[in-house]
């Protein structure tokens, strides 16, 4: 949750900035992707023509239903290569851009798996729109617990569809990337065959705790109680503040994360990077320690000179893409599934 807030929204607190943060989740957050995945993984920068992949190889728009009506413009994707081995149900971070863009390229590296990638309601997939720009309303319904009950229903209508479809019962693996870390431990429960949770540049603190930590690094303290006293008060949840409903702040606030993490029953993959500016190193090294109580797997490995989007510059100034890797240990994992999901990342 960090991912969306810190670094960001208290920036703007401290230079009186009235416009909501810049890019949050972790396909748009790190200028360094742009390094591995071209001029469209920036919200900024004109897309540039690029080669199309193979037409089985690309995402196509799969519309799944969410809550009380609204439809989630999901993507999906069959496996590259063959034999298919498992299923991995991707839930992104947070603003209003969409990973269609960059997608078949994020998820190159899932070779013997089929992919399927959820959107908030409202989100254009192959939008490329920079989180000042989000709708209002969008702004008004985004928050954490609208967004778990539209992936919930979501998550609900997939797995009913595969079984009236006889689609093969495969291991699944629920990755959350950034914000979307957030919703894995309540969606869990939703994904037949679920092998394990992935997270990727999230603490795995509880927000409010993790968003303290991150304060103090940027000596913000003063007005992150601030925010915490406009969260505490009386204006409405529709109210704005740093370009966030204070619904969605009250819903962050609140939000259990480290609890239900520790105690959730599936084998727990965490990957973060070492100069990830907008979650701090103790965050990380904090989660670490609680959850070293698990009495199921858990392994979480640090990505030396990464940034929150995995990505780190090498010698020449070229990219290193930590995101293919996370995607390389999941298919060693997929050749020799009773090893163990952690398997790979302790080699």
């Amino acid at each position: 949750m960090l991912a969306f807030f810190v670094a960001t929204a208290v920036a703007c607190v401290l230079g009186g900035c009235a416009a909501s943060p810049p890019p949050f989740y972790a396909a748009a957050v790190s200028g360094s992707l742009v390094n591995v995945y071209g001029p469209e993984a920036s919200a900024e920068t004109p897309q540039a023509p690029a080669q199309a992949p193979p037409p089985s190889e690309t995402f196509a728009l799969r519309p799944l239903p969410g809550a009380d009506g609204a439809t989630l413009q999901a993507l999906a994707r069959s496996e590259r290569t063959a034999p298919l081995r498992y299923r991995v149900i991707v839930i992104p971070g947070s603003g209003c851009a969409g990973m269609g863009p960059i997608a078949d390229r994020y998820f190159a590296g899932l070779l013997h798996a089929q992919v399927l990638v959820l959107h908030k309601p409202g989100v254009d997939p192959q939008a490329r729109t920079a989180p000042a720009d989000c709708a209002r309303d969008f702004v008004q319904q985004d928050r954490l617990s609208t967004w778990l009950a539209h992936a919930r229903a979501a998550l609900v209508a997939d797995a009913q569809q595969r079984e009236r479809e006889g689609a093969p019962a495969l291991p699944q693996l629920l990755v959350g990337i950034s914000e979307g870390a957030e919703l894995l431990p309540a969606l869990a429960p939703e994904v037949p065959q679920l092998a394990g949770l992935v997270v990727l540049a999230s603490s795995g603190l509880d927000p409010q705790e993790a968003g303290a930590l991150q304060a103090q690094r940027l000596e913000a303290q003063a007005d992150w109680e601030e925010l915490g006293r406009v969260v505490a008060g009386r204006r409405p949840d529709s109210a704005v503040a740093q370009g966030r409903s204070l619904g969605y702040w009250r819903d962050l606030w609140n939000w259990p994360l480290t609890l239900p993490l520790v105690q959730s029953p599936w084998p727990l993959v965490q990957v973060w990077g070492s100069d990830d500016a907008l979650v701090p190193a103790p965050a990380y090294e904090r989660f670490a320690e609680m959850a070293a109580v698990r009495t199921v797997p858990y392994c979480a490995r640090r990505i030396d000179g990464a940034d929150h989007g995995l990505q780190r510059l090498v010698a020449g100034g070229a990219g290193a893409d930590g995101v293919q890797q996370v995607w390389a240990w999941t298919e060693q994992w997929a050749r020799e599934p009773a090893a163990g999901l952690c398997a790979p990342l302790l080699r």
